[in-house]
Parts: structure tokens; C-alpha cells; sequence
């Protein structure tokens, strides 16, 4: 066994978690064990007492209380198929020694959990390229959403960009086909967002619910949400392509969001329902026909200060093959669009 240790956290290793910090120093750790020094109060932070998913910054003191000796061997890196491998290569749509922007495909998860097995965190490994640690996510997409997807190849990158979202100074841009048409055909969705249980044993088929942004307050686990929306074009009162931007960033918002103003994404069965009409509730997510029963979500854009050059990026994908047929199917045209709806004055 050691002795009780205190180590400085140093350049580079600020803005990770705790738990993560120390199993890079000590890999002959368990997670189960480093849960244990927290609660007993034995792992420290400057002193004071702390979780295992508690950030570290650069300069503080970490009490480390004797561990055993001896070090596991570190654990193998998983082994992708080559298919899988040319599929995350062929997604890039940006790359330097910073940051590597994907388009991700529709059906794929941006995390594992209980169910998701294949997923980009674990396919990442295909794109370290000429580093020796794979990339980093810094936010997510729905598993069905597809899109701009950036990852941080350091983790000093990965914690500005962090930081860089958290202070909403990026712009994400949205491209989605939904029913009906928007009156008016720019504005601003304002609904709070709380979690409604589902109903399985596991809580399968949980979903967000919306309320009035005068209930947030009150209703515990609730939150404030906005997202702006503006029309690009419509086929009658049918159905129409809109940008939406998340100024806010809720789970599922721009899907439950566009349900409760009655205009849902199409192919979003969960909020939509799977009908072409749900009477009493506007528009149902199905437009029926040729047009794909898939969800209608691209995360089109994103632009953002890059953390190292400072240089604005601007990173555009292009629709996935079952929105391109959509666009075609409703004479559409991407080249019609603006860049940002939003701050072209000709547009607006």
C-alpha cells in the first residue's frame, strides 16, 4: 500500500472528471473503489470532499488516501471492424490537429448505454489518425438525428469546447421537414421541458412533456427552453422545411418543441404519433406516399470560434439520402436556402 499522496493536477489534465483523472494516474484502481474513497470522504479536492464526477482545473491539490500497489495492465482498445472503420472515415467533413467535424448518419448513436452497443464514442477509434488517443465528444445527437458532430483529438480542446457550448458561443443550425405550415412563419418557441417517465420495467419510451414557460418554476425537474424556427419553404398547408436553432439545448427540445405548437418533425413517431392526422392536435408526424416514415432532423451547421486559431468555422453536411429524396419529392432546393435565415436581412 501507499502513503496518502497529495498531487497537483497539472497543465493538461484540467476539466476532466475526478474519477477519470485518477485511474490515468492509478489504472490498478476500480471505479468501485474510487465511489468508496468519496463517500467515506477520503479522496479530497484542495481539502473539501467531493464526488467521482467532480471536474478538476489545473493547480488544485488532490488528497490521494493509500492505494494498493502494483498496476493493472492497461485495458485493450476495442477492435472495430474495417467496415465500420471506413464508415467513420468517409463521415468526416473536417479535420486539423484540433478538432474533427463528422456528418453523422441517421440510426446511430452517439453514446453506448444498456441497448447501444455500436456506437460513435466506441467507432471514434477509427479516427485518431497520426495521435496515439482517439477523439472526444464534446455534445451529442440524437441517435436518429443526423449532422454536424464535433470531437476534440486533445483533451485541453475538448474542455475550451466544452466551455465554448456551455456559454453558447456556437451556433447550431437545423434542418427539418415538418406538417402543416407555421403561422407565422418565423418565431420563437418558448415551452419548458420536463421528463415524463416511461413505462417499461427499464423506463422505456420515456419523453419530454412541454408546459407553459409560466409552470417551469413550479413543476420540479422542469426547465426553460427556446428555439428559434423559420419557414424556408412549404408545399401548400401540407407540410414545410423550416431551420430551427436550439438556443437552448434540452433533450429531444426541437422534436417536442415543434410537436406542441402542432407542427411535428416528420418521421417522429414519438412526438408526432405515427398517423397523418391527429385530430384535435394538428398535424401527425406521417406524411404518407413516397415520403420516407424516417426522422427529418439534420443538424445542418455549426459555427464556432476554433479554440486554438481563434478563426471562425463555419461546418455545413449535407442531408442524409432519405431527406435528399424528401427535398426531390417536394421540389425543394438546398441552393435556395440561406446559410443562417436568421441574419439575412433579405430572407427575413
Amino acid at each position: 500500500m501507499s502513503g496518502v499522496q497529495l498531487i497537483e493536477v497539472a497543465a493538461g489534465e484540467g476539466e476532466q472528471r475526478l474519477d477519470r483523472w485518477l485511474r490515468r494516474r492509478f489504472p490498478q484502481v476500480s471505479q468501485g473503489r474510487i465511489e468508496k474513497m468519496c463517500r467515506k470522504g477520503e479522496l479530497r479536492l484542495d481539502g473539501g470532499r467531493v464526488k467521482s464526477s467532480t471536474r478538476v482545473a489545473v493547480g488544485q491539490m488532490v488528497r490521494v488516501p493509500p492505494l494498493p500497489e502494483g498496476q493493472a495492465p492497461a485495458p485493450a482498445r476495442p477492435k472495430i471492424n474495417e467496415a465500420d472503420a471506413e464508415m467513420m472515415r468517409r463521415a468526416v467533413i473536417y479535420r486539423d490537429d484540433h478538432i474533427i467535424a463528422l456528418n453523422k448518419p441517421p440510426g446511430l448513436a452517439t453514446q453506448g448505454g444498456s441497448k447501444q452497443k455500436r456506437h460513435v464514442d466506441g467507432l471514434a477509434e477509427a479516427l485518431c489518425f497520426d495521435l496515439d488517443e482517439k477523439p472526444r465528444l464534446v455534445h451529442r445527437l440524437d441517435k436518429d438525428t443526423s449532422g454536424v458532430l464535433l470531437l476534440a483529438r486533445t483533451r485541453e480542446v475538448a474542455g475550451a469546447l466544452t466551455r465554448a457550448f456551455r456559454a453558447r458561443d456556437t451556433r447550431k443550425i437545423y434542418w427539418a421537414a415538418v406538417a402543416g405550415a407555421p403561422n407565422p412563419r418565423m418565431g420563437t418557441i418558448r415551452f419548458g421541458l420536463v421528463k415524463a417517465p416511461g413505462h417499461g420495467r427499464g423506463g422505456e419510451n420515456e419523453k419530454m412533456r412541454a408546459l407553459h414557460p409560466r409552470d417551469v418554476d413550479d413543476t420540479p425537474g422542469a426547465k426553460h427552453a427556446t428555439t428559434d424556427y423559420a419557414v424556408l419553404s412549404s408545399l401548400a398547408t401540407r407540410a414545410s422545411w423550416v431551420a430551427l436553432v436550439p438556443v437552448t439545448g434540452r433533450t429531444h427540445q426541437l422534436r417536442a418543441h415543434m410537436a406542441e405548437i402542432g407542427h411535428p418533425i416528420v418521421g417522429d413517431g414519438k412526438y408526432g404519433g405515427s398517423g397523418q392526422e391527429n385530430l384535435g392536435d394538428g398535424w401527425g408526424a406521417q406524411l404518407g406516399g413516397e415520403i420516407s416514415r424516417k426522422l427529418h432532423l439534420h443538424a445542418r451547421s455549426l459555427s464556432l470560434t476554433h479554440p486554438v486559431t481563434g478563426n471562425r468555422l463555419m461546418l455545413t453536411a449535407p442531408m442524409p439520402e432519405h431527406m435528399d429524396r424528401t427535398w426531390e419529392l417536394l421540389d425543394w432546393h438546398v441552393k435556395d436556402a440561406p446559410a443562417d435565415p436568421f441574419e439575412d436581412e433579405d430572407f427575413a
